[in-house]
């Protein structure tokens, strides 16, 4: 009887034993200092891709080109302008003004009537007075108006030596090349005096050479003595197809010419733009 007691004792005792074993084995081993860590991997998010915007091409900077203007008229040896065609319009007027640039007021009145008009006119200008005052060249330019050559002194060309017409063309042509970047293309001799070697010379400076068909006299007048009525009573009584009408730049001149415009217009004459004229006589 006590041997089964004990017997049975014992096997619980092992059995018991036996479980606390078990046990043991699933408890994780405690962690030392000395302990190697284990690495976390890091997730890194990948970035965005950011929209790249799309510039719009702004296109390069280009200076007008000049203005063609075709060629209509041309210059005969009466110095009247005429139509290439022959069944063109006859009553035309080319206006002029010599003798400038004088002064600011004067030349933004005479520009200031032309654009009333849409007219334009040659300004012959003095290569001593283009020295005096650049900036009004630069003035008479930008207008659209263009500039002519009266040689650097208003002396007569005529007499002088070749050497000398030289120097006084082409001092004009330099200094109004340098201020407005283009030449004259015009020439009229002061007091319409020239000659053959002046005549050559110009035309190799490629410029119609020219005096004029209409005087209207201005300059026989005086600041005590002058009347703009008389400056315009003088152009009309000359009026034909074609005038080539010399005036200066005076104050009579100015105070006449927008009456004079708005006469010619009345009578039905229109103003030869001098851009359209060939440089060639005919």
């Amino acid at each position: 009887m006590m041997n089964k007691k004990a017997s049975v004792l014992m096997m619980s005792v092992m059995i018991l034993l036996a479980a606390c074993s078990a046990n043991q084995t699933k408890v994780s081993p405690i962690a030392t200092t000395n302990s190697t860590p284990v690495a976390v991997a890091t997730i890194t998010p990948s970035p965005v891709p950011m929209a790249t915007p799309v510039s719009t091409p702004v296109p390069a900077a280009t200076t007008p080109a000049p203005e063609v203007v075709k060629k209509e008229y041309h210059m005969n040896k009466n110095y009247d302008i005429v139509p290439n065609d022959p069944n063109g319009n006859k009553k035309i007027v080319l206006l002029t003004f010599d003798d400038g640039p004088k002064e600011q007021a004067m030349n933004q009145a005479l520009i200031d009537i032309l654009k009333k008009h849409n007219a334009k006119a040659i300004f012959f200008l003095n290569g001593y007075r283009i020295k005096q005052k650049p900036e009004l060249v630069k003035l008479i330019h930008n207008s659209g108006n263009p500039i002519g050559n009266h040689a650097w002194d208003h002396e007569n060309l005529k007499s002088m030596t070749n050497e000398k017409i030289d120097q006084q063309v082409d001092d004009v042509q330099k200094i109004v090349k340098e201020l407005t970047g283009e030449s004259p293309v015009f020439f009229r001799p002061p007091f319409g005096s020239g000659n053959d070697y002046l005549k050559a010379k110009v035309k190799d400076n490629k410029m119609l050479y020219m005096t004029w068909s209409n005087g209207s006299l201005d300059w026989d007048m005086t600041n005590k003595n002058n009347d703009s009525g008389k400056v315009i009573e003088n152009v009309m009584k000359q009026l034909h197809g074609g005038s080539n009408i010399l005036m200066h730049e005076l104050p009579w001149t100015v105070k006449a010419l927008d009456t004079l415009l708005t006469k010619l217009e009345e009578q039905g004459y229109s103003f030869v733009d001098p851009n359209a004229i060939e440089l060639e006589m005919k």
